[in-house]
């Protein structure tokens, strides 16, 4: 889709800008999302971007309340939103199962599995309305192949595979795609070790164009 209108969470982090910046230079519509205004104020400024193009709005996606008044806040300025890069991060790990406090458990399905229900209600439905949409997050391969001291992580991520997974299953058939990219880290300092922000934001652009139609409900391993 030409000029989309592209909503991402996470947005002040190392992929979220990179993101925010590849798509703002493809002439897209921005609506970036955090839990932190002032970061947004300094992303925004740091896209030079013109205000038509550009929303920012502070929101604990952990809240129902708060990612539907997200998605208002998104139609209410641009009409619609085409693309939802979902890319609240977090981790905890380290303690064997019987070591895990629940409190990990529970901080982990937080941030992953109940971000990612409370958009996919508050964002789908409007996608579909409009015959076209592309919903994204990325993963963990730990998700379907779980390692030793990582359970609050890697079922927190199983649980935010299986919504996308239902997702692009629910929606096949409406022009609405939703896929994984699963990395085993994000090199943010360019180390040469693990998947860097900006390899990961190139999937995710291909994945949004219309030569990408067919691929949905797929784990794509960027590893």
């Amino acid at each position: 889709m030409n000029n989309p209108v592209v909503v991402i969470t996470g947005a002040t982090g190392a992929t979220g800008t990179a993101a925010a910046r590849a798509f703002a230079s493809q002439g897209a519509s921005l609506a970036l999302l955090s839990h932190d205004q002032s970061k947004l104020d300094a992303l925004a400024a740091s896209l030079s971007l013109p205000s038509a193009r550009l929303l920012t709005h502070a929101a604990d996606l952990r809240n129902p309340e708060e990612a539907r008044a997200a998605e208002r806040f998104v139609t209410t300025r641009f009409g619609r939103a085409d693309i939802l890069l979902h890319l609240v991060g977090g981790w905890t790990g380290g303690k064997t199962l019987p070591e895990t406090p629940a409190d990990d458990l529970t901080t982990m399905l937080n941030q992953h599995a109940w971000t990612t229900f409370h958009l996919l209600q508050a964002f789908a439905p409007g996608m579909a309305a409009n015959g076209w949409g592309r919903v994204i997050i990325v993963s963990s391969p730990l998700a379907v192949s779980p390692s030793a001291k990582m359970s609050a992580y890697a079922a927190a991520k199983a649980a935010q595979e299986t919504l996308i997974l239902t997702l692009a299953q629910e929606l096949k058939d409406s022009g609405v795609t939703a896929n994984i990219i699963q990395v085993r880290s994000i090199d943010v300092q360019g180390s040469g070790k693990g998947t860097t922000p900006n390899e990961i934001v190139a999937a995710m652009q291909y994945l949004c164009r219309e030569q990408a139609a067919k691929i949905n409900g797929a784990r794509i391993p960027l590893y």
